[in-house]
């Protein structure tokens, strides 16, 4: 009797200790998700916006980098909540106003990559009528239908998120999970269209060796790539903790909780994956974005110098009026 008990409070310690790693690390991994995010996003929207010549590939950037931007301004929230060892303190309006950001996060980006997904086998497969079509007043219609759709999408979550008061020590922020089987299917009818666009693609550009994809093409295919690396496992574990939760055994239980913790830090990640994209794959941009950036500290110094000089001249004379 007395060894069960030593064995039930051994695997209690374990447990205990590993609930702690687990909140250390996804506390860390949070905090640099959140301050990359920021700035590396807030840094894209500048320079898309008042930088870059305005173009159908530049919209889909700045809508990419503006939802990705959003969610990583609600991250302290979700780091707060796992300090304070999963203790809401902030209310029910910002507990469905944070559940809300995150989803409307991940389907305006599933739809945002579909969407651009069809625009580059469009361009490839019809460029003629492109040309005469392809607009950016077209792109900026487009993205603002996506995002009236991801709200309405997500408007059940912030209806149906709501707090859970647990004595005085746990008060839980959770949301309805019903409609996660609504985002799985979105996922995969999303990513089976974008495959089919680009085996559209490789298989034209294949037949047709003077249709070669431009510049852009490499970034566009790797933020889709790593939007499904980091997006693929969460949907997994969310599967497998939904259906599956009735009939497995305690140890089971606790691989897929550590994997879906896991799981939701990769695919919080991938809202500051994409900047990095841009710098480190796209030459042109990342050209661009460090002129721009030199050519505006140059102006800042520059208008400081002057300033200086005005300000020297204005007070050389008081200074001799003094003397006098």
């Amino acid at each position: 009797m007395s060894g069960s008990m030593e064995t039930n409070t051994t695997e209690e310690d374990s447990f205990t200790t590993m609930h702690e790693i687990l909140n250390v690390s996804s506390m860390v991994v949070l905090s640099g998700i959140c301050l990359l995010g920021i700035t590396g996003n807030g840094l894209v929207i500048w320079f898309v916006a008042f930088r870059m010549k305005k173009t159908v590939n530049s919209v889909w950037f700045l809508s990419v980098a503006f939802a990705d931007f959003t969610f990583s301004l609600f991250l302290p929230l979700t780091i707060t909540y796992i300090a304070l060892s999963y203790y809401w303190p902030f209310g029910t309006f910002m507990c469905k106003l944070n559940r809300f950001s995150i989803y409307l996060n991940m389907s305006a980006s599933v739809l945002q990559l579909t969407v651009i997904s069809i625009d580059r086998c469009i361009s490839v497969v019809f460029p003629i009528w492109c040309r005469n079509h392809r607009t950016v007043r077209l792109a900026v219609k487009v993205i603002l239908a996506i995002w009236i759709i991801s709200l309405l999408l997500n408007v059940f979550y912030f209806i149906n998120t709501h707090i859970y008061d647990v004595g005085d020590e746990f008060v839980y922020c959770l949301d309805n999970w019903v409609m996660h089987d609504v985002h799985i299917v979105l996922f995969v009818i999303a990513f089976t269209i974008i495959i089919f666009c680009y085996t559209v693609i490789f298989l034209r550009i294949r037949r047709n060796h003077r249709v070669t994809s431009n510049k852009p093409f490499k970034v566009i295919a790797a933020v889709i790539i790593s939007f499904f690396i980091c997006w693929f496992p969460y949907h997994v574990f969310a599967i497998m903790s939904s259906y599956g939760s009735k009939t497995w055994n305690p140890n089971i239980w606790l691989v897929i909780a550590i994997g879906r913790s896991i799981s939701s830090l990769l695919a919080y990640s991938n809202s500051c994956v994409n900047p990095l994209l841009y710098v480190f794959i796209g030459q042109d941009f990342k050209q661009k974005l460090w002129s721009a950036i030199k050519s505006g500290f140059e102006r800042t110094f520059i208008e400081e110098t002057n300033l200086t000089d005005q300000n020297r001249h204005r007070f050389l004379p008081n200074l001799a009026i003094s003397q006098m």
